[in-house]
């Protein structure tokens, strides 16, 4: 079976454990054949990264906090002799107390903070990288449907990934013109470390288990078999789109007890 990331070098943000989307995508690219470079936030993240990347077997590991805009550039300087074809866009943060109670309660820096790392550092990071893909490529986010609907105590974060969706539309064409494809995957919820930080997260993987039309939650290896549809010539013609992954929850209304 051909390896669909054969000679293609993948720099993936957010790997911060085994259980992470992100690793999942490492994992998967890995396995098509790719090159990967992992990044990771402070000394704290330092240790574990290094340790995911060796079983990736991961090309390079470099530090890159996505606020810092010092950081960004010397991510850009270290990576200039290396040619990415894919760009995988997996952070997302807010305060703890900004994710249970009521929207209308989140503080303006709270407001401030979601927006920064999970949706500005998109633009920063496309704008960084996209010089690094002089035969273009694919750029993509990692987003949830609170996006555009109201998902009890997702709150900062919908609003945060609602303008990371739009962030992708413009850079889709921005970045067109010069053959890098910039999309979202929004994945169903999946019982990652940050997933917890979201009060009553349980009854939300409870509840779409019950209503998806699958009647499962989403697995992470999913997700990552998208992003590789994204980042191989396969997903060629994409560009602009949110694409779901979630078992098809997405589509659904109210049904019948």
């Amino acid at each position: 079976m051909p390896e669909l990331l054969s000679g293609k070098t993948a720099l993936i943000l957010g790997v911060a454990n085994k259980w992470s989307i992100a690793y999942a995508i490492a994992k998967a690219f890995t396995r098509e054949g790719a090159e990967i470079v992992l990044t990771y936030q402070g000394e704290r993240q330092k240790m574990t990264v290094e340790d995911l990347a060796n079983d990736l077997k991961a090309k390079q590991v470099l530090s890159c906090d996505v606020t810092n805009d010092d950081d960004l550039a010397n991510l850009s300087a270290t990576l200039k002799d290396s040619t990415l074809s894919a760009v995988v866009h997996s952070i997302a943060f807010a305060k703890p107390e900004d994710l249970s109670g009521r929207f209308i309660d989140t503080s303006r820096s709270g407001y401030q903070l979601a927006q920064d790392v999970s949706a500005y550092s998109l633009v920063a990071l496309s704008r960084t990288t996209a010089p690094l893909m002089p035969n273009g490529g694919s750029i993509m986010a990692l987003s949830y449907l609170g996006s555009v609907r109201v998902v009890q105590n997702y709150n900062v974060m919908g609003v945060a990934k609602a303008a990371l969706e739009a962030n992708v539309r413009y850079l889709a064409s921005d970045l067109g013109q010069f053959n890098i494809r910039v999309n979202a995957i929004s994945a169903g919820p999946i019982k990652t470390a940050s997933a917890r930080g979201i009060k009553d997260f349980s009854k939300v993987l409870e509840g779409v288990a019950k209503i998806a039309p699958l009647r499962r939650n989403t697995d992470p290896a999913e997700v990552a078999d998208t992003a590789v549809f994204l980042a191989s010539d396969l997903g060629r013609g994409v560009t602009g789109n949110v694409i779901y992954v979630d078992a098809g929850f997405q589509v659904m209304a109210l049904m019948s007890s």
